[in-house]
């Protein structure tokens, strides 16, 4: 009997140490390149996408010439063509805000042509210095074009992280993101051949290119994604690490961004009588921010670290509130008691993310421009 013991306990430590080496896995091998070698045919749609948005904003942009008149039936048009179309992929509550016949693209066919003083709402809105807006001191084409760039871009890229991702749909993240497998990490078309757009622009702008930056990280992070989704099933959990990663330093860059344009309007309208062109830029990056900021706003739960609520907090500080009458102008016309707003908000990132003092300095500067890439 002892015998029959002893045999039957040497077979279970047999049992468990080949159960133990069955469960261990060889580390994820990460090379330091991304491989590109199928990414044109497998983000064919992506690029149509881009391509669709470069119009629509090309055609948004006419309105700031004094003098231009645009048409909403256009406008709408460039929205809501394709297969699919931006429409398609926008969240169905921004959509809801730019498409119909008392939304964005009206409102920005409505003030074009006219003429536009920052002061008590009147009249229609028009040109200020080289950018068209509402009657409210709004930059419409903002509202859309950064708005679409949270309800459409990152919309998209969510809807494609449901899916089973395969390399295919790595490479379309990739594309959607603004990037290119060879991340450059500049949008200057003279330095690449393949500049980043979109988000990964941004991403770029905010990038001191020492390798540590939020360009390198998310860089980094889709290398990670490619290689775990290569390795096979054993390697999901590392796939959906990379992919929470992503979808963080995504939002990060957006709300990065956002404060690099708080800076800038601080500094702009902080000067002593600022001249109307600076008054003009100040209003267009504050356009700049409520996009970057509302764009986010009906995302779905989970795909994001700002709730609704909290990006109503803050919209309210930009003087857009969701549902209320904008008040944009108002940062031009009294600066000394609505700047304080923006710093509030320049705060609330830096708290939802746990950004340094020294990250919310170094976001006042547009890094590829300070550094000539």
């Amino acid at each position: 009997m002892g015998s029959i013991k002893k045999w039957i306990g040497a077979a279970l430590c047999v049992s468990l140490v080949m159960t133990s080496c069955k469960e261990e896995k060889d580390p994820l091998v990460v090379p330091s390149a991304y491989d590109g070698t199928n990414y044109t045919a497998n983000t064919e749609a992506e690029y149509n996408l881009r391509s669709l948005f470069k119009v629509l904003v090309s055609e948004m942009q006419k309105g700031r010439t004094e003098g231009t008149t645009l048409t909403y039936d256009v406008l709408k048009l460039f929205y809501t063509q394709g297969s699919p179309s931006l429409m398609n992929i926008t969240t169905p509550y921004y959509s809801a805000l730019i498409e119909p016949q008392d939304g964005y693209l009206y409102e920005l066919a409505k003030g074009s042509g006219a003429l536009y003083v920052p002061g008590t709402p009147i009249g229609q809105g028009g040109t200020f210095n080289g950018y068209l807006f509402d009657e409210n001191g709004t930059e419409m084409e903002q509202l859309v074009d950064k708005g679409l760039y949270g309800a459409a871009l990152y919309h998209y890229a969510w809807n494609l992280m449901q899916s089973e991702v395969g390399s295919a749909e790595v490479d379309q993240l990739v594309a959607i993101f603004g990037a290119h497998p060879s991340f450059p990490n500049t949008p200057t078309a003279t330095k690449t051949a393949y500049p980043d757009v979109y988000m990964a622009n941004y991403a770029a702008r905010r990038d001191k290119n020492d390798g540590s930056g939020l360009y390198s990280q998310i860089q980094n992070a889709f290398i990670r994604l490619q290689a775990a989704v290569q390795a096979g099933a054993d390697y999901n959990q590392e796939r959906d690490q990379a992919l929470a990663e992503i979808r963080l330093l995504w939002e990060k860059v957006n709300y990065a961004t956002v404060v690099n344009y708080c800076h800038s309007i601080i500094s702009l309208l902080s000067a002593t009588n600022p001249s109307a062109v600076d008054q003009a830029k100040a209003l267009h990056a504050l356009g700049e921010c409520i996009g970057f900021v509302h764009g986010w706003r009906g995302l779905p739960a989970g795909s994001k670290q700002f709730t609704d609520a909290e990006i109503d907090e803050l919209l309210a500080l930009l003087n857009n509130p969701v549902g209320g009458a904008s008040a944009s102008y108002l940062f031009v016309t009294d600066p000394v008691n609505e700047l304080g707003k923006l710093t509030q908000l320049i705060q609330k990132v830096q708290v939802k993310f746990g950004f340094t003092d020294q990250e919310i300095i170094d976001f006042k500067t547009n890094w590829v421009s300070a550094q000539g890439r």
